[in-house]
């Protein structure tokens, strides 16, 4: 593994580098030594590529293109060793002005704060100057094993304001010379016959102050086979052995990288929390999607929000690794109640409700995740619940569902006061039935904070709080 930094993710640059090596061998053996050897001499030889005078950065969506092993010699010839990095975003063009021609700052959002990413890609020189040479053609018959593949390199270093290219660059190439190390590694570890397993980089965001890491794991091998590794890297890192940070699912989202799947990501996170005397908060802990009305091709509205809520809980389980199975449909999440024996088959395909119990016995059901009740006999209780969902945000960080008359919420967490019993709830409301659009979410109120008046007084309310597998 490859400790990339240890800085807050949320501020700086971060520079990221990707590129396919091509990873090229012949096998005259099958003794696992010699195979052994040969492999690690290959990866000796692309850890020299990298540190050769052919070895080329350009800086993605931009004219730039670096030589970090001639002195940094760089094109447009405006560019030079002691630049500072964070000013290459000058030459980064957007969509609408790469038609233009010029280069211009990145736009950078107002309501999405956060470290910003400058993407360049790994390349290499294939022709050299000097004097030219007739080809010379040798033909050799034997029997051997030609291994093959493009190893998918992708190191991350942060810069801070005041780091040169030259000083960033030297960081990144030497965190490529590792990363090929720690390939090499997991490349003999995993191999099979004369078989290879491509080793995947990937990075994971751990809790102040560890910050970025990187760790290569072998492609193919489901998580589920790799919790030794697991440990191992909770041990070294000194993190709790009851919540997973190394899961594939774990794996640091990039800022500028949207989510092919449209869905947004953790939209509370650009609320303000509102001001109690003595208060605290206490969020949901991870990351989940948003799940309302209308999405999926599948008009829900007016009997689906129970529905949605559950897909949001579903997102989170399996966001933080604790399973890969998909976030369920509709039809699945009735299947599911008509497999349990609490609904007759014709449910399924209908436009029928469901509450808390139906959530906790879906969650059970699907993901093997059971859940608490909280019965609250009206919602003017509510405002008496603070401390036990003061609770639950802070060992367990699950969503909760909350149903009551003909409505279900999902709550993201309170700001609760110890001392006042004043409480406000972070509300995701899956009743929003518009586009994909984070401004109007939080300005309308689709997520947001609600006071005690939000619920009905006189309602009943069901709370299901899930509860998180204790594992890695």
């Amino acid at each position: 593994m490859v400790v990339a930094d240890s800085q807050s993710s949320d501020t700086g640059t971060i520079l990221r580098v990707r590129g396919p090596l091509e990873f090229k061998c012949l096998l005259d053996s099958t003794d696992a030594l010699l195979m052994h050897k040969v492999i690690s001499r290959t990866f000796e030889t692309l850890r020299s590529q990298v540190k050769s005078e052919s070895c080329v950065l350009t800086v993605c969506d931009s004219p730039v293109i670096i030589w970090p092993n001639r002195g940094v010699h760089a094109t447009p010839e405006e560019i030079s060793p002691n630049m500072l990095c964070e000013d290459l975003h000058q030459w980064i063009q957007t969509g609408e002005q790469e038609s233009a021609g010029k280069r211009s700052a990145k736009k950078k959002s107002k309501k999405s704060p956060g470290a910003s990413v400058i993407n360049l890609r790994l390349m290499m020189e294939v022709t050299k100057s000097g004097p030219v040479s007739a080809p010379i053609l040798s033909r050799t018959v034997q029997k051997s094993h030609f291994l093959s593949t493009s190893l998918p390199v992708d190191c991350v270093v942060r810069t801070t304001c005041n780091d040169t290219i030259e000083d960033a660059l030297e960081r990144l190439l030497e965190a490529l010379t590792h990363q090929l190390c720690e390939m090499e590694k997991v490349a003999l570890q995993h191999m099979k016959g004369t078989t290879l397993l491509v080793p995947e980089p990937l990075h994971f965001l751990l809790p102040e102050p560890k910050g970025l890491v990187t760790v290569v794991y072998p492609a193919g091998v489901p998580d589920s086979q790799l919790e030794t590794q697991r440990k191992e890297l909770h041990q070294q890192f000194e993190l709790p052995e009851d919540w997973p940070y190394f899961r594939r699912a774990n794996a640091y989202h990039f800022p500028n990288e949207p989510y092919r799947d449209g869905y947004l990501r953790n939209p509370h996170l650009v609320l303000t929390h509102p001001s109690l005397d003595n208060g605290k908060v206490y969020l949901v802990q991870g990351i989940y999607s948003y799940h309302h009305y209308m999405q999926d091709h599948m008009d829900d509205n007016g009997w689906g929000c129970a529905y949605r809520s559950l897909q949001t809980i579903c997102s989170w389980f399996q966001q933080q690794g604790y399973t890969e199975r998909p976030v369920p449909t509709h039809r699945e999440i009735q299947q599911a109640l008509v497999d349990v024996g609490d609904k007759q088959a014709s449910f399924v395909g209908s436009r029928q409700w469901i509450g808390s119990i139906e959530v906790q016995a879906v969650l059970n059901q699907l993901l093997e995740v059971t859940s608490k009740i909280m019965f609250v006999s009206q919602g003017s209780e509510l405002a008496s619940k603070g401390r036990e969902l003061a609770n639950h945000f802070l060992t367990e960080g699950t969503p909760v569902m909350i149903g009551g008359g003909v409505l279900a919420h999902t709550i993201l967490g309170v700001s609760w006061s110890e001392t006042t019993g004043q409480i406000r709830y972070l509300i995701l409301d899956p009743h929003y039935t518009g586009a994909e659009d984070l401004q109007v979410i939080t300005d309308k109120g689709w997520c947001g904070w609600k006071g005690p008046d939000f619920w009905d007084q006189t309602a009943y309310y069901n709370l299901c709080l899930p509860q998180r597998p204790k594992t890695i």
